[in-house]
């Protein structure tokens, strides 16, 4: 009977939060959403988590650290760190993070590896992935995720990520699967100081969610952001402070009548 109450209450909590907030779908870093969760292309310590493919791209080894609340609810606000060594076979990643508070709380630990070959660089991870609820119990799941991106041209990028593949379920005698979710996306370059970003994410049973996003470098260390998600519709501003090796970020995003939320991450670089 507890086991049923815990899959109810997941059910329901589930299908109202997972397009931005479920640990197993969510974006990961201020940069994303400054962009509207853009996930696709950018390079950085949270690649491992927002496009695997993506991390073949970084240069050195770096270390990431990222905050997040939303809409003023403990449940929804996740703290991560994530950890990227730079490889010549090929970048390996790891990342923990934690969503939730006493009584309801998600907390995800992943492994990947990237590597380039041309113009590809491709990425795959494994996750486990833990809901625990209080007085209701608590699942697990392992998930395996693909990523690749393609650069086309110097100025065009064109790539993509899988996340749960192999389409686990919430716990082993929970017939509940996780959102299998499917993102893809472009990067235009038009000139040094300025990225133009498009994404379509969709999972089986939810719209798709589209997504735009534009960055650009006020300065050499100063970079400002702006994002927008149709689904649910959030307007995301963001900023950026780098300088040779480290980064702060802050976004926030305003969807009404949700609330705002606020990201913050921070990063260095070796």
């Amino acid at each position: 009977m507890k086991l049923n109450l815990f899959f109810c209450f997941w059910l329901v909590f589930f299908s109202k939060s997972v397009a931005q907030s479920d640990l197993s779908t969510q974006a990961f870093g201020a940069k994303s959403y400054g962009l509207g969760t853009i996930k696709i292309f950018h390079q950085d310590a949270w690649s491992l988590s927002n496009n695997v493919g993506a991390m073949a791209r970084i240069q050195t080894t770096e270390i990431g650290i990222a905050l997040d609340q939303r809409y003023g609810i403990q449940e929804l606000s996740t703290s991560a760190i994530a950890l990227i060594l730079k490889n010549p076979i090929g970048n390996l990643g790891f990342s923990i993070s934690k969503q939730g508070g006493d009584s309801y709380q998600q907390q995800r630990l992943g492994i990947g590896l990237a590597a380039s070959k041309g113009m590809m660089h491709v990425g795959a991870k494994a996750e486990w992935l833990q809901t625990y609820i209080e007085g209701f119990g608590t699942g697990n799941a392992l998930l395996l995720s693909f990523g690749w991106l393609a650069e086309l041209h110097s100025k065009f990028f064109f790539g993509a990520h899988l996340t749960n593949l192999n389409q686990a379920t919430l716990s082993r005698e929970s017939p509940l699967k996780i959102p299998t979710l499917l993102a893809v996306g472009t990067t235009y370059l038009p000139t040094k100081n300025l990225e133009l970003h498009s994404e379509v994410e969709k999972e089986v049973q939810s719209p798709p969610i589209f997504k735009v996003g534009i960055q650009y470098q006020l300065e050499r260390w100063i970079f400002l952001r702006t994002g927008l998600t149709s689904y649910p519709t959030a307007l995301y501003f963001g900023i950026g402070l780098y300088t040779k090796n480290f980064g702060l970020d802050y976004a926030l995003g305003q969807s009404s009548p949700l609330g705002n939320t606020h990201h913050l991450s921070l990063h260095l670089k070796r």
